[in-house]
Formats: C-alpha cells, sequence, structure tokens
C-alpha cells in the first residue's frame, strides 16, 4: 500500500479561473521507501535523469500568476514516467541517458502493473477529472504541459532556453512561439526542441490536449534557467504573459 506521504498526484487550485490548466508530469524526484535508492547514488537521486527540475516551480508561478488549476505528479519517473504511453519502451526506465537503473531491471508483470495502477493511472484520472469538471461547467481550457531539460545530453549542448512543443494540432503553440518572439526578440525559441512528438514523449499533450480537442502545448525550459528564485520568477512572469497573448490570437475558442 501508498503510504500518506507518497501521493502519486496532487491538484491544487482545481477551482480556478483561468483558461489554462498546467501540468507537470515530472515535478518530483520522490522515491517511495519501499524501492530504496533504486541502486543509485544521491547525486543521481537529485539529477534530472529523477525528475524536471525547476518544472514545479515555474508551474507554480504560472498557476499563481493565472489564477490556473495544477497538477502534478508526485513520484520520480524513475518508478514509472507519466509521459508515457502503457507500452512504451521507457516507461520505467532501466537506462536513463548513460545511467542504469539496477533497481528496475528484471521487474516482475505484477510490479509493473503495481506501478501502473498506483503511480500512472492515478495521475492521468486526476487530469481527466479536472478537464471533465471544467467542460461540465463550460469553462474553456487550454492545456499547458511544463517540463525542464539538461543543458548538456550525451555531450552535446542545447543552446534553447526554451523548446516549444505541439501534439497534432500545431495553432496554440505557434502562436505561443509569435507571442515569445514579439516579447523577447533575441530569445532563442527551439520549435519541437529538445524532443519532438516522434519520440514519443508527449503522451499527456496528446492523450488530454489533442484527446478532448483542446488547444494546447508543452513547454521545455532548460534547467539551469529556472535553478534561481530569480530565473523562476523571469520565466513564470514571461510565460503568463505570452500565454495570454497567444490565447488572445486564438480568440479563447474552444470552450
Amino acid at each position: 500500500m501508498i503510504a500518506s506521504n507518497e501521493k502519486a498526484v496532487t491538484v491544487t487550485n482545481a477551482r480556478g479561473a483561468s483558461p489554462f490548466v498546467i501540468v507537470c508530469d515530472h515535478a518530483s524526484n520522490f522515491i517511495p521507501e519501499a524501492y530504496g535508492d533504486l541502486g543509485l547514488t544521491p547525486v543521481q537521486r537529485v539529477s534530472h535523469i529523477a525528475w524536471d527540475p525547476g518544472a514545479l516551480a515555474v508551474s507554480r508561478g504560472l498557476s499563481d500568476a493565472l489564477d490556473a488549476p495544477l497538477v502534478w505528479s508526485g513520484i520520480s519517473r524513475l518508478i514509472i514516467d507519466p509521459n508515457r504511453d502503457l507500452d512504451a519502451p521507457d516507461l520505467i526506465w532501466t537506462l536513463s541517458e548513460a545511467t542504469r537503473i539496477p533497481g528496475n531491471e528484471n521487474l516482475s508483470p505484477e510490479e509493473r502493473e503495481y506501478r501502473i495502477a498506483h503511480f500512472h493511472q492515478p495521475y492521468h484520472t486526476a487530469i481527466e477529472r479536472l478537464l471533465e469538471m471544467r467542460r461540465h461547467a463550460g469553462m474553456e481550457t487550454v492545456l499547458v504541459c511544463m517540463h525542464s531539460f539538461t543543458p548538456v545530453y550525451l555531450g552535446i549542448a542545447r543552446p534553447w532556453p526554451i523548446g516549444l512543443l505541439h501534439g497534432r494540432d500545431t495553432g496554440f503553440t505557434e502562436a505561443l512561439r509569435d507571442a515569445l518572439a514579439a516579447a523577447e526578440p533575441d530569445l532563442n525559441i527551439g520549435w519541437n526542441q529538445p524532443y519532438a512528438a516522434l519520440n514519443g514523449v508527449t503522451l499527456t499533450l496528446e492523450k488530454h490536449g489533442d484527446g478532448r480537442g483542446l488547444e494546447a502545448t508543452m513547454i521545455e525550459l532548460r534547467n539551469d534557467e529556472i535553478l534561481s528564485r530569480e530565473g523562476v520568477t523571469y520565466w513564470a512572469e514571461l510565460l503568463a504573459e505570452c500565454l495570454e497573448a497567444a490565447r488572445r490570437k486564438r480568440g479563447g475558442k474552444r470552450p
């Protein structure tokens, strides 16, 4: 059983009046006690392989600035990745970048199903319930999936401080890109960087955004940009402004 401090999902400001709903798939590096350290060092368990550093802080800043509901996963993606399909090979990582995850090797089918039922499914159920509540209330909804990425991956530097990803519908993400470029003309904006839907990293965006016919986007911030309070404040304020501008450009549609 899951102890009370091992919450698979947290929902805050569920009745926020904003048209935006913020979700943060990789908000936490928490590993439930039953799993020990997964065979990893303390440094590895606080590194980007375990979570998206800074993403929850920016998500909370956006939630406050926009009066938006926020849904976030409380379990490390090393236990199970909530942003992966159930048949994805990296649903439960055994190798992340160049790091073996010994505690995830040779899992039994029963353990795999346990993690799906207790950590993956509750997160998506919480998002689904929130979006369904808003639909019944006739509220417009724009889904915003917040992530962060490491500045260097497998020895290759990533130059973009921000990347924007879209699912099947590109419209809102294009409008957000235009708003960011207008607000910060020198900003290096990655388009479908450092990942794209073809990499299998947009489950939440496509399941709850495209799947419901909602305006939706996925935002990736380079994590060295958001490890300080000043960085978090800067990006939360800029994104709040530009999300609103993108919505105005799109006509505030699809309630």
